[in-house]
């Protein structure tokens, strides 16, 4: 296995990179595929929820990655500020999209399982409230990136806002917990799951599909922006060389 040392070589990363890339995006792809198919038509409807039960095979895997985003921001960040890891901060900045959206498809799924549920799209519980309070603390963080980028900043300011972000990572996780709320309490766990397994047993593949096909966007990112950096980089070098010979 490359160390932590030997990735920090962007070549190196990206000689790794390119063929893990499409491996998990299309291992993420079937699973999924796997995980709706048995979600729609090989599970019954829940005794209480009906049919509306089947959205969690959606729902439970964008709200695990739409948290598990900002994890991998703050660690980045930390490993940055700490190491001065060359790929951390891109790392963070690759993560930053796809974990919006992922958050975002959270909200609108929760939203959608809510109306039938509880009878509301809406309710400001304290699960619910936090999970849009780290949406828009994605959209900060990235809105944050760029204005560093346009001023020629060195990350750090990012870095900090990524680590101070992670505040809200455990108020989502105890949320319902400390507080009353509509939103029901942890029925999966590492040991035991209140769900039935006729029932559970397609979220695994579409939560383990969506991580992987997470993980695929994730390097397809980074790649991205390192691909336009030594673009960037190179156009420099050219308008310096101009200016010299003019």
């Amino acid at each position: 296995m490359p160390s932590l040392h030997t990735l920090a070589n962007p070549a190196r990363f990206l000689k790794l990179a390119r063929p893990l890339t499409p491996v998990l995006f299309w291992v993420g792809v079937a699973l999924i595929a796997i995980g709706v198919w048995g979600g729609l038509t090989r599970t019954p409807p829940d005794y209480l929820q009906g049919e509306t039960v089947r959205i969690l095979y959606i729902h439970v895997p964008t709200a695990w990655l739409g948290m598990g985003g900002w994890s991998g921001i703050a660690i980045s960040s930390l490993v940055f500020l700490v190491w001065r890891h060359p790929l951390a901060m891109i790392a963070a900045r690759a993560i930053a999209l796809p974990g919006a959206v992922f958050a975002g498809l959270c909200l609108a799924t929760g939203s959608i399982w809510g109306r039938p549920t509880w009878g509301t799209w809406w309710q400001w519980d304290g699960r619910l409230t936090s999970m849009l309070l780290l949406f828009f603390v994605y959209l900060g963080f990235m809105a944050l990136v760029r204005a560093d980028d346009d001023r020629g900043g060195d990350g750090r300011i990012p870095a900090l806002y990524g680590i101070a972000g992670s505040v809200l990572l455990p108020i989502i996780r105890y949320s319902v917990v400390w507080w009353n709320t509509l939103h029901q309490g942890q029925s999966i766990g590492l040991t035991k799951s209140t769900i039935d397994s006729s029932i559970l047993w397609p979220l695994w593949f579409t939560l383990s599909g969506f991580t992987f096909f997470f993980a695929g966007i994730v390097l397809m990112r980074m790649r991205t922006i390192l691909a336009r950096t030594k673009a960037e980089a190179r156009m420099r070098r050219m308008a310096t060389v101009v200016e010299v010979t003019a």
